[in-house]
């Protein structure tokens, strides 16, 4: 049985009469990266105050690496290191200095803090600026360095806020790619919370739709997709032309989907721009193309449709609405 890093359970927030989470229950296993998806005010952020111990909870009960994080929060601060979205540093130290002060304030020797200092700069990319002062850094550079400052405790679990605002392009990218490299080098768990959902998609091994409050659902993408889209087991999108003039003129269209709709196990057809869709509940890939070309058409392409994020946060929002 794989090892809990987050357990949460029942977890419910109040202001008032608004209720900000609204009896979450989430685990996330050790080493995984976990994305929380949700628009800006859905209750992620006070789900990761409540994770770290530093708002009370109303009801419910977290527990990080098997403590509880209201009972024991600097116990949970010890085994975790939080990244908002916004590093503040020391700007006239450098940043090596920056590094060494926090790890005084975890009580981490000299020695030993400088020499994992070094490597820790070198693992984010900071190596060749670590004696220049913060105040001449990038936000990407400002990014990487808060990274350096939450691995310098060695932390088990690692959460990260909207981490990539204000990055441009190239920098997100980089900033994703060490993510991933690190908590698969290092075996640390991630909770990756933003509202950017392509870049949940990059790098998260499960995610969690988070929306006023609530948890709608959450795991890997393929199986979200799955439960949302699996009314019949396969779609396929093909693309189709006519042919040359000196062969016989096409089957009419119409004529060629209720041949498609005759196909064993076909449930549903629909006719796009140059092409159609096929729900079935086999794959039926090798019938279609047989009667697209008999029907006197070219088969441009012929395949299985892929949900991505966009399509499943979107059809759980739609579904949201419709309650």
């Amino acid at each position: 049985m794989a090892e809990k890093s987050i357990d949460i359970k029942g977890l419910t927030k109040k202001y008032g009469e608004h209720i900000a989470v609204n009896n979450l229950n989430l685990t996330i296993e050790k080493g995984e990266i976990f994305g929380l998806l949700g628009p800006n005010g859905a209750g992620k952020s006070t789900t990761i105050l409540m994770i770290l111990g530093l708002t009370e909870v109303d009801s419910g009960s977290v527990n990080v690496c098997g403590i509880d994080s209201s009972r024991y929060p600097l116990e949970v601060k010890r085994k975790v290191g939080y990244l908002p979205e916004d590093v503040g540093f020391y700007n006239d130290y450098t940043g090596l200095q920056n590094l060494m002060y926090v790890a005084r304030l975890n009580d981490i020797p000299q020695e030993e803090a400088k020499k994992a200092a070094l490597e820790i700069l070198q693992e984010v990319g900071l190596e060749d600026v670590k004696d220049s002062k913060v105040a001449s850094y990038s936000r990407g550079m400002r990014q990487r360095l808060g990274l350096a400052d939450v691995l310098i405790k060695n932390p088990e679990v690692i959460i990260l806020d909207e981490p990539t605002l204000g990055l441009d392009p190239e920098g997100v990218k980089k900033f994703l790619q060490l993510i991933v490299r690190l908590s698969r080098k290092k075996g640390i768990t991630v909770l990756f919370s933003s509202h950017h959902l392509h870049q949940i998609q990059q790098v998260c091994d499960r995610v969690g739709i988070f929306v006023k409050g609530k948890m709608l659902a959450e795991g890997k993408i393929s199986s979200l997709a799955q439960q949302l889209f699996s009314k019949n087991a396969f779609t396929l999108e093909g693309g189709i032309s006519t042919l040359t003039e000196d062969v016989e003129p096409p089957l009419p269209l119409k004529e060629m989907v209720q041949k498609m709709k005759a196909i064993p196990e076909v449930a549903n057809v629909e006719l796009g721009d140059n092409g159609f869709v096929v729900e079935s509940n086999k794959d039926v890939s090798a019938d279609l193309s047989r009667l697209v070309v008999k029907s006197g058409y070219g088969l441009n392409f012929l395949r299985k449709k892929e949900y991505g994020l966009d399509d499943i946060y979107y059809q759980y929002f739609q579904e949201d609405k419709n309650r």
